[in-house]
């Protein structure tokens, strides 16, 4: 055997099934594991709305609104910015929460948690289901997959107005009592409460999951699927999973905007939400938690102000907005802000050299 062999085979990587004596040290540092400490900017994020509930009491109901449909954000983002996994009928699953919980609502049970964990299980048992057809397909078959599995659960709903209330929608709801001591009160300081903690806790969760090595090898199947089995991954099970975990997550932001509203509309599974919420995303930018966070509150946000303004051509200045973020803030809005970050940097640190 020549030197040049030798050489190859010490260079080779070692295989998958190979056992070794490293420390979880050693792999965390081989593996490179994203720091999962929080950082200032991210505290000083989650105070604003503590400080929000007391400064702006008039706009709880709103803020309310924006984390609901951030958190929803957040599930989308879980499959199109970590898997490259793109829906067109994400609404699906985030409607299905919200008639599980309105449902179980105008039957009697109004305990909120349980309605709440209702929603998680029925939407994601549904997108574990289809899970099996998105993932089989690239892009653009995804897309029309999603979009007709949207479609078929609105028109499902519409026909079923016996029970779902068709276009009426689906009223009658009675919200119980959190954790059997705080009731649901008109000023939506109760719902701003439960919606700020469900939002929180779900985020630290989805945190967690993009920096473990499970929310590594998604990145890996989205900047190259194929290669990942070469590497001892099994791909169609991740994205069967993370799918299965984002369709739970919608629905849990359905069932929590039904709990909070008190109502259930078709809408609530129309395809305009999902596109909406690719609008969001795009917005504040995908593969980054915070980004569909961002996007939520620009979005409603600016959709409240304008609508009030024009309500009538609202959508032409939001289109107008998304143009501008395309354009100018590659990334969206966050992904903007790390540019001018790191194009400041160099400049600060020569000014103090």
């Amino acid at each position: 055997m020549n030197a040049v062999a030798k050489a190859a085979i010490k260079a080779a990587p070692t295989p998958l099934h190979v056992s070794t004596k490293m420390s979880k040290a050693d792999m965390r540092s081989t593996l490179r594991l994203p720091n999962d400490r929080w950082k200032p900017l991210e505290v000083v994020f989650w105070l604003l709305p503590v400080a929000a509930y007391f400064l702006f009491p008039g706009y709880l109901v709103l803020i309310s609104q924006i984390m609901i449909v951030g958190l929803f954000a957040l599930s989308l983002d879980l499959i199109l910015g970590y898997a490259g996994i793109v829906s067109l009928g994400h609404a699906a699953f985030f409607g299905l929460g919200a008639y599980t919980a309105g449902l179980l609502s105008v039957h009697g049970w109004s305990e909120p948690l349980s309605g709440l964990l209702a929603g998680a299980v029925v939407a994601g048992l549904f997108g574990f289901i289809t899970s099996f057809l998105v993932v089989r397909g690239q892009d653009l078959t995804r897309l029309m997959v999603t979009l007709g599995i949207g479609l078929m659960l609105f028109e499902a709903a519409n026909k079923a107005a016996f029970i779902t209330g068709g276009v009426d929608g689906l009223s009658g709801m009675t919200g119980g009592k959190l954790l059997g001591l705080f009731e649901f009160d008109l000023n939506g300081k109760v719902a701003y409460c439960y919606s700020l903690a469900t939002l929180f806790i779900l985020f630290v969760a989805l945190r967690r999951l993009v920096k473990s090595p499970f929310g590594l090898s998604l990145i890996g199947i989205r900047e190259g699927g194929r290669r990942m089995p070469a590497l001892g991954a099994d791909v169609n099970r991740r994205l069967v999973t993370v799918f299965t975990v984002s369709a739970a997550i919608a629905g849990v932001a359905g069932a929590l905007l039904a709990q909070t509203t008190q109502f259930v509309g078709l809408d609530m599974l129309g395809f305009p939400r999902s596109a909406e919420l690719l609008i969001i995303l795009v917005l504040g930018g995908t593969g980054r938690l915070y980004g569909a966070l961002i996007g939520a509150a620009v979005f409603m946000l600016a959709q409240d102000y304008i609508s009030g303004l024009d309500p009538a051509y609202w959508q032409f200045y939001i289109g107008l907005l998304l143009i501008l973020i395309v354009l100018f803030a590659r990334g969206g809005i966050l992904g903007g802000l790390e540019l001018i970050v790191q194009r400041l940097k160099p400049s600060y640190r020569k000014e103090q050299a």
